[in-house]
């Protein structure tokens, strides 16, 4: 993925996803997954895609990539994420939050050089996760079937439509002017998404028997525990 077509893929998809729910007839036995069928063909191409390319991709840039410089890519897409935080915080009225997040965002960006140090984890202010997906549900909008994304796995049509708030419009690389620049840090910051869900695929390999209703299950929970919070 280069340039643009990485972030108007997470919109894209969102809206080719929406046309193949009103229009596809597949229906599994799951009332939260009635695109089973369709759903598992994502998924079975995700998993391709995987081996053929991301997974070693991500083994190659753990061997080379020293273990605090990992750590601050991390660290640095995590401080760009804190922007849509801090708006979804306002979104959802949780203002107390909003301004905890706040202070998380300017300590890390500024003391912490652009987020690369977290260092508003090391003086105990913790990171929230809030995002539009969540937004969307505090005022009342169903989460809508469940789907999975070419490329970046289980959703929502709900999610789905977050996703492309949080990763697009909320996101600063989307507004660089620069393709090159934006094509390279779009580019690592996936690369390091995939490199760190290296170790967790491999124990759900072992764990699970269906590893596709093991990790719509364990969506669902994680989405409604999000939710509650």
């Amino acid at each position: 993925m280069r340039g643009d077509h990485f972030c108007r893929l997470r919109i894209v998809t969102g809206l080719a996803l929406l046309v193949l729910v009103s229009g596809c007839a597949t229906t599994g036995g799951d009332p939260r997954d009635p695109l089973e069928g369709l759903n598992r063909g994502i998924y079975t191409f995700n998993e391709a895609m995987d081996d053929a390319l991301f997974d070693p991709l991500g083994k190659v840039y753990k061997a080379i990539t020293p273990g605090f410089i990992d750590e601050g890519v991390t660290n640095f897409f995590s401080n760009l994420n804190d922007i849509s935080v801090v708006v979804n915080d306002i979104l959802q009225l949780k203002f107390n939050q909003a301004v905890v997040d706040t202070v998380r965002l300017f300590l890390n960006t500024t003391v912490g050089l652009l987020g690369i140090n977290d260092i508003a984890s090391e003086a105990g202010i913790p990171k929230n996760k809030e995002d539009f997906g969540q937004t969307l549900a505090y005022w009342g909008v169903g989460a809508g079937p469940y789907l999975v994304a070419p490329f970046f796995g289980p959703t929502t049509l709900r999610d789905a439509a977050g996703f492309a708030v949080d990763g697009g419009l909320l996101n600063p690389v989307f507004y660089l002017e620069s393709t090159k620049a934006k094509a390279g840090l779009l580019s690592l910051n996936y690369v390091d998404f995939k490199a760190d869900l290296l170790s967790a695929k491999e124990i759900l390999g072992e764990a699970a028997l269906d590893e596709y209703e093991f990790l719509k299950n364990a969506y669902f929970e994680k989405r409604r525990t999000l939710i509650e919070q």
